[in-house]
């Protein structure tokens, strides 16, 4: 046994003679090994990437000083479960019927709590996990590219994305299921590692995956388990998360497919599926749904809660039996999903999936022009609006991410193209009914595009490994990268004014509405 790693063969050793210690081929070894240990150059670029992404979001976070754009729900809702464990309605005082789980409002709870129930309070939440979000890339980047340089830029470029700056500095949801998402698909990506990293060292101890019987065990994936929590907590956060659920639980029978295949297995198909992936993809939902009702714990330990009662109130019943929370519960979720497939009230910012990746129509979370700006006309806007030059940079990504994947035959491509496209994908179905969508749906897919990006610019730069020590290639790939993210940071710089709510003339406010009265 070696680093918690069980070695069964289908006939005993010699208990004088060891096994021997297999020659692994080095193409082999390049697909199982884990990729470097980062190193002080790695972590300090993270730090410096991190960092920038918590300056500029911090800066002037409390303007405006009232609620904006669904900050009048979110944030009411959070001080109403800090004080009664449920959503509240003080009109009337009775219990509040909402449509959300009530995880992330936990969340901006949490920064209420800690600073008071004003727009610092509020919103700084929202700052603390759209950071930690951008180092988690910059980490999970590494670990998939095992490269500092694309770690990086993958960070850079969340932190100067548009759409992500805004949703980090409002009371929204949005932010804390993108965020939950990205701490599974940081375990995910762990968890492939390890689970290869494993596999590699029972070949070097003699494994040989030719011989009829072979078992192995690879230890209990701590990091499979975590990857499971966190969907359950995305949940707690938005329903929408399960499609995330769904994905992720089919990458992991997936990897463990890949992973055998690489060790030399001849029936990889078979035994990745039956000896861990379906046990696991049942599990990870299992997990899910026992994280995602916990979520309620408040409406659970109320006795107020909108619905809390609903059976034997509505069976005149003294008090409810002892599965009639669960009943309760299972009658709230009908009722607000009926809600959201029935939800076609038209809002002047709405927008369909289509038009999301194009910008077709950002929202305006804030507007005002009442603010000095020495010039006759101000304006003042916080527009919920992604980079333009990278947003516009995703689709040509994707089709170059899809060529790649398939020549290439790369799993990490096919893992970002699906966490990509499970952002945005899902919400066509949605669109016969004429359902109000909204472009902020489509944060959950941003740190995957930024991925997928990332992954093209790596292939524009080259691996060094494969040129001559006299090509030119590298230098020229890198010379465009480079000037790639150059331009997205100055498209960010200039259009930050129209992000963060400054007071900036009417002429300066209508030069970044480059749509026209598509962004107006």
């Amino acid at each position: 046994m070696t680093s918690g790693v069980l070695i069964q063969a289908s006939e005993p050793e010699s208990p004088v003679t060891a096994a021997p210690v297999r020659v692994v081929p080095d193409i082999v070894r390049r697909r199982l090994a884990r990729p470097p240990r980062a190193g002080l150059n790695f972590w300090l670029v993270a730090a410096l990437i991190t960092g920038v992404g918590l300056l500029v979001r911090m800066v002037n976070l409390a303007h405006p000083k009232d609620v904006i754009f669904d900050e009048v729900y979110y944030a009411n809702e959070a001080q109403d479960l800090l004080q009664k464990g449920v959503e509240w309605n003080p009109e009337d005082n009775t219990p509040q019927y909402v449509v959300h789980p009530p995880l992330g409002k936990w969340m901006i709870g949490i920064g209420e709590q800690l600073f008071g129930y004003n727009s610092f309070g509020w919103r700084i939440a929202a700052v603390t996990v759209g950071v930690i979000s951008i180092l988690l890339i910059v980490i999970a980047a590494y670990r998939l590219f095992r490269s500092t340089i694309l770690a990086g830029t993958a960070g850079l470029l969340m932190s100067l994305d548009g759409m992500h700056f805004v949703l980090s500095r409002v009371a929204l949801l949005d932010i804390f299921l993108m965020f939950w998402i990205v701490v599974a698909f940081f375990f995910l990506v762990l968890d492939r590692e390890q689970r290869r990293a494993r596999w590699l060292r029972l070949l070097e101890d003699g494994l040989d995956p030719s011989r009829p019987g072979v078992r192995a065990k690879l230890g209990f994936p701590w990091y499979r388990l975590l990857c499971a929590i966190s969907l359950g907590l995305a949940c707690g956060v938005k329903w929408s998360g399960v499609y995330y659920v769904a994905i992720f639980a089919v990458a992991m029978v997936l990897f463990d497919m890949s992973a055998r295949r690489s060790a030399g297995f001849k029936h990889w198909v078979r035994e990745g599926i039956w000896s861990d992936g379906a046990g696991w993809f049942l599990a990870t939902f299992a997990i899910a749904l026992v994280v995602y009702v916990n979520c309620w714990w408040g409406w659970f330990l109320s006795d107020n809660g909108y619905f809390r009662h609903w059976y034997a109130e509505s069976h005149g019943l003294s008090k409810d039996r002892f599965f009639d929370p669960l009943v309760n519960l299972w009658h709230y979720h009908r009722e607000a999903y009926n809600f959201h497939t029935g939800l076609s009230t038209k809002h002047q910012y709405q927008s369909w999936p289509w038009q999301w990746l194009l910008l077709g129509r950002p929202v305006a979370f804030y507007w005002d022009q009442s603010g000095p700006c020495g010039a006759a006309s101000c304006a003042s806007e916080i527009l919920l609006l992604g980079t333009p030059l990278l947003w516009w940079s995703f689709l040509p990504a994707l089709v170059a991410l899809g060529w790649l994947a398939i020549a290439r035959r790369d799993g990490r491509a096919w893992l970002i193209m699906a966490g990509a496209l499970t952002g945005i994908l899902p919400w066509f179905n949605e669109m016969p009914e004429h359902r109000t969508m909204f472009y902020f749906y489509a944060l959950p897919a941003e740190p995957f595009l930024v991925l997928a990006v990332v992954y093209v610019l790596g292939a524009i730069i080259g691996p060094s490994r494969k040129l001559r020590p006299d090509s030119d290639q590298r230098l020229i790939g890198s010379i465009i990268a480079g000037a790639y993210v150059l331009l997205v940071a100055a498209c960010f710089a200039y259009f930050y004014p129209i992000y963060s709510g400054m007071d900036i003339s009417y002429t300066e406010w209508f030069s970044r509405m480059w749509l026209g009265s598509r962004w107006v």
